[in-house]
């Protein structure tokens, strides 16, 4: 067992501050996005459901809707491969090629274990921890690959969404089209074909799911505002569907595609701020305008259709355009980032937003916590009683919280808590957690 616990073990990899900051600008990003599913029922793609979609809290949607949705997760998934690059590397040097294989499968099953208990013990459905070990486990193998075909390879992971989002609106179209003339037909007391009441059934099973009556709302209020139990089996299918059927027909697509693209911007430079600010300004201003236009484009459609059915469909969360707005997008915060970074301004923001990074699985997982304890029954119980602005005060306090939390936490530890559980687990060794304080006296002499 010497051989996977050596020096390496004692001594973490060298950090890159460009891509601290990047991690934590993802992790409190994805926030925006998470807690409308912690907090609301069924409002995160239709804010029609409830919550409120006029006047400030329109606005709301269509702030996270053009600049943060699938952006921060696209950025983590960036970062997740620049990181398998950097630890591979660094363990390379002390191990041999069997040694690294398996302190890197080891930390993609563990991994996988924090997503289990995650989505199952914290009640997260939309965990992807789970998601990124799987994904982990193809990338060892991918990561000698040349920048041109991880890019290429990346983008064609990528592209396999696009099918998926051609196929689920033509199904709604043709099921609501079929369903309507089937209600005709009833409404002239004519008798229905076995197939005419598939279409109505299927019809309204998609009512049911994308605009509930008050009565089911209601019923998932009361759910989850009650004790654990009443929440956990609430919530069960949905976590059983994200780790099962939404995972193989676009989540695994989707974070190995990007994984892909974090290991070619990391292998050319990009993520480790070694590239000229001019390359950054241009990667910035051509990645946000193409990714901003195509958003805007978006959601002028849902408003004008007033958030029907088949427009959340085709325009809203991973519609027809959905990767082809939020992919240039994230590479466009990216330029933008590491652009300001390279300037030197905001160095004091930076060095919160970089603990923020270091610390980012336990960021991650705390915020679940927190949201769990505020907004289920087990807790605060304020499930439903917000409105879609009144919620994200909740994220800035949180977002208070961890900036400050986080930096303090550092100046004493190594690691945050779950990173150095994480650390532990995958050398199956006890690692250093405190800081040694040295005194002036002390390291003179």
């Amino acid at each position: 067992m010497r051989s996977l616990t050596d020096n390496t073990a004692n001594n973490p990899a060298p950090r890159i501050q460009a891509i601290d900051t990047l991690r934590g600008i993802a992790v409190l990003g994805i926030l925006l996005l998470n807690i409308i599913s912690f907090s609301l029922p069924r409002a995160y793609m239709d804010p029609s459901v409830y919550g409120g979609h006029q006047g400030w809290d329109l606005a709301a949607f269509g702030i996270t809707h053009l600049f943060f949705e699938g952006t921060m997760r696209g950025l983590f998934s960036l970062l997740f491969g620049a990181s398998v690059l950097l630890l591979t590397g660094y363990w390379s040097q002390a191990r041999t090629q069997k040694d690294t294989a398996d302190l890197y499968y080891r930390r993609m099953i563990w991994l996988f274990l924090f997503g289990v208990i995650h989505a199952w013990g914290f009640l997260w459905f939309g965990d992807v921890l789970y998601w990124y070990a799987l994904a982990g486990m193809f990338l060892y193998p991918l990561r000698l690959l040349r920048v041109r075909w991880l890019v290429i390879l990346g983008v064609l992971l990528l592209a396999t969404l696009i099918p998926r989002s051609v196929i689920k609106v033509s199904d709604a179209v043709t099921t609501q089209r079929e369903a309507q003339a089937a209600e005709w037909k009833l409404d002239q007391r004519q008798e229905l074909s076995q197939h005419e009441q598939g279409a109505l059934d299927h019809w309204a099973d998609i009512q049911r799911w994308r605009k509930p009556n008050s009565t089911e709302v209601q019923r998932q209020i009361d759910a989850l505002r009650g004790d654990y139990l009443s929440a956990f089996y609430e919530l069960k299918p949905t976590i059983i569907a994200y780790q099962s059927t939404i995972l193989y027909r676009g989540g695994f697509f989707d974070a190995l595609g990007m994984m892909l693209l974090g290991m070619a911007l990391f292998k050319a430079g990009v993520l480790t701020g070694e590239r000229s600010q001019r390359f950054y300004a241009r990667l910035a201003a051509g990645g946000i305008g193409l990714g901003l236009s195509i958003n805007v484009l978006e959601l002028a459609a849902l408003i004008r259709h007033e958030f029907s059915i088949v427009a959340v469909l085709k325009w809203g969360f991973l519609g027809l355009y959905y990767d082809l707005g939020r992919v240039p997008l994230t590479l466009g915060y990216v330029g933008l980032a590491l652009w300001v970074y390279q300037q030197g301004w905001l160095q004091k923001t930076q060095g919160y937003l970089a603990s923020c990074g270091k610390m980012a699985l336990t960021l991650y997982v705390s915020q679940s916590i927190i949201c769990a304890f505020i907004f289920y029954g087990f807790g605060l119980g304020w499930y439903g009683q917000l409105s879609r602005v009144e919620v994200y005060s909740v994220v800035l306090l949180i977002w208070a919280l961890q900036l400050i939390g986080s930096q303090w936490w550092l100046r004493y530890y190594r690691f945050g808590p779950l990173e150095w559980l994480w650390r532990s687990l995958v050398y199956w060794q006890r690692q250093p957690m405190r800081r040694r304080l040295v005194s002036a006296l002390g390291a003179t002499s």
